[in-house]
């Protein structure tokens, strides 16, 4: 029995707008947007993972907040997305590994093409922008 992977997300809002990552790969998800996270390793808590996700990908310190949506199941059942607002503590984000980062307010949500799994959360954060 394989154990499901937990995917962390964090929807970073400054200014009334949500940050926001366009993947460079692996091909089938380039040019989709995601909210900047990853995989929780052995060991590692959720909110660990997110915040050395963060750092690594965008070089920031985050501060994590509430938990926004629910679990959402990917890659066929063996994944599963779970997404926290948080806050900048340290740092400007720099695009480490996406294609390019924006900040995007709540009218501009649906400017961009979102992994199918971040869609969700982006419905649920919209309210929390406005």
């Amino acid at each position: 029995m394989t154990t499901q992977k937990v995917i962390v997300g964090a929807a970073i809002i400054l200014n009334g707008r949500v940050l926001a990552g366009e993947r460079s790969d692996p091909p089938a998800a380039a040019g989709r947007w995601e909210f900047p996270g990853g995989k929780v390793e052995p060991g590692e808590s959720e909110l660990d993972a997110l915040v050395r996700e963060c750092d690594e990908e965008l070089g920031v310190t985050i501060e994590v907040g509430e938990r926004i949506g629910g679990d959402v199941v990917m890659a066929n059942g063996r994944a599963t997305l779970k997404v926290w607002t948080a806050a900048l503590r340290d740092g400007t984000p720099q695009a480490r590994e996406h294609a390019e980062l924006r900040w995007l307010a709540a009218d501009e949500l649906d400017s961009v093409p979102w992994l199918p799994a971040d869609a969700p959360i982006v419905a649920a954060l919209r309210p929390l922008l406005s």
